[in-house]
């Protein structure tokens, strides 16, 4: 139960960081530089729901990958919440296509950044509380 309690904390953590990276993006204008129309709006109703998913998403954590290399397997498990975000969630549920091309033919690239900081701020953070 202790490792699931830090796994879910550690994304958790993790989903916080990815939040704030997306949003970062959006204010400073780099999402607009890149053609990507992604600009979140800060706010209790906007980071919620990702800090909440990035701390389910950190059970992934439990498979047995590169267990002495975090970093590396934080990047790696970063790209199944970025599947999903790509080929399920924008393009079934916020209708923006596959990878999410309506905002941008560089809003792949730039989930796969997002995610990744979410990846590696929750290895880092389980590497931590050990």
């Amino acid at each position: 139960m202790r490792k699931l309690m830090i796994l879910f904390a550690a994304g958790c953590l993790g989903g916080l960081a990815n939040a704030l990276v997306v949003w970062q993006f959006g204010a400073s204008g780099i999402n607009t530089y890149m053609g990507v129309n992604i600009a979140p709006h800060l706010s209790a109703g906007w980071l919620y729901p990702k800090i909440v998913w990035g701390g389910i998403w950190g059970v992934v954590f439990l498979l047995p990958l590169y267990s002495s290399r975090p970093m590396m397997k934080g990047a790696i498990l970063s790209l199944m919440p970025t599947a999903i975000q790509l080929l399920v969630i924008f393009p079934f549920q916020a209708h923006k296509g596959i990878g999410g091309v309506e905002l941008g033919l560089l809003t792949p690239l730039m989930v796969l950044v997002f995610n990744w900081s979410w990846g590696v701020v929750t290895a880092v953070s389980i590497k931590m509380a050990r």
